[in-house]
C-alpha cells in the first residue's frame, strides 16, 4: 500500500515556508497551505501569532506543534480526498498528492481518469469512466484493472504529467507574470 509518510516527505520538499508573493493565485501560504482558500486552518493563529517575533518567518521552523499541524492538514485534506491509503502504488499515489496539492484533488483525480480513458485500447481493456475528479470505488476498481493489464504506470503517470503541464502552459499564456512560477511547476510535472 502506498505510504502517506514517504509522500508528504517528497511534497514538503516542494512546498518551502512562508511565502506571501503578489503574483502566487494561493497568496500568503504556508508550506503550500493557502490562506485565502483555507482561512479557517488552525495553524494561521499560530502563524499570525508568530508574526511579531524576531526572525520571523524562520522561528516557523522550529514550531513542532505548527509542522504537525501542517502533515495533519495535508493528510486530511489531500491524501485521504482520493483515498491514498487504498492505492497499491506509491508512484500513483505521490503523483495524486502532488498534483492535488498544487492543482486541487478534484482535477487531479479528473486527469487521472482521462488518463485511463485514454490508455484502454478504445475500451478493449476496460469501459471509459466519468472524468468528474471525484475517486470512489469504480475509478480504483479501473486504475486496478489498467495495472493489471499493464504491470507498469509509466504510461498513466506521462498521461497524467502531460495534462498537469497543458494547464500550467495554458496559466502561463493568460496570465504572463505566472511564468516565474514556471521552473517550480515543472519540478512537479
Amino acid at each position: 500500500m502506498a505510504d502517506f509518510d514517504e509522500a508528504y516527505a517528497i511534497i514538503a520538499g516542494h512546498e518551502g515556508g512562508y511565502v506571501n508573493d503578489p503574483d502566487d493565485r494561493g497568496g500568503e501560504t504556508y508550506k503550500g497551505i493557502s490562506r485565502r482558500f483555507h482561512p479557517q486552518w488552525a495553524g494561521w493563529k499560530r502563524i499570525d501569532s508568530a508574526k511579531a517575533k524576531p526572525g520571523f518567518p524562520a522561528v516557523l521552523d522550529d514550531d513542532a506543534t505548527l509542522g504537525n499541524a501542517v502533515k495533519r492538514f495535508y493528510k486530511k485534506h489531500y491524501w485521504d480526498k482520493f483515498s491514498g491509503d487504498a492505492l497499491r502504488e506509491q508512484e500513483i499515489a505521490v503523483e495524486l498528492f502532488d498534483t492535488g496539492v498544487n492543482m486541487g484533488v478534484r482535477r487531479a483525480v479528473r486527469f487521472l481518469q482521462e488518463s485511463l480513458n485514454l490508455l484502454n485500447r478504445d475500451e478493449r481493456d476496460y469501459k471509459d469512466i466519468t472524468a468528474d475528479g471525484v475517486f470512489g470505488p469504480v475509478t480504483l476498481r479501473v486504475l486496478r484493472t489498467y495495472l493489471r493489464q499493464e504491470r507498469h504506470s509509466r504510461y498513466l503517470l506521462r498521461l497524467m504529467n502531460i495534462l498537469q503541464g497543458d494547464l500550467y502552459v495554458t496559466a502561463m499564456r493568460a496570465d504572463p507574470p505566472q511564468e516565474k512560477f514556471a521552473r517550480g511547476w515543472l519540478s512537479r510535472t
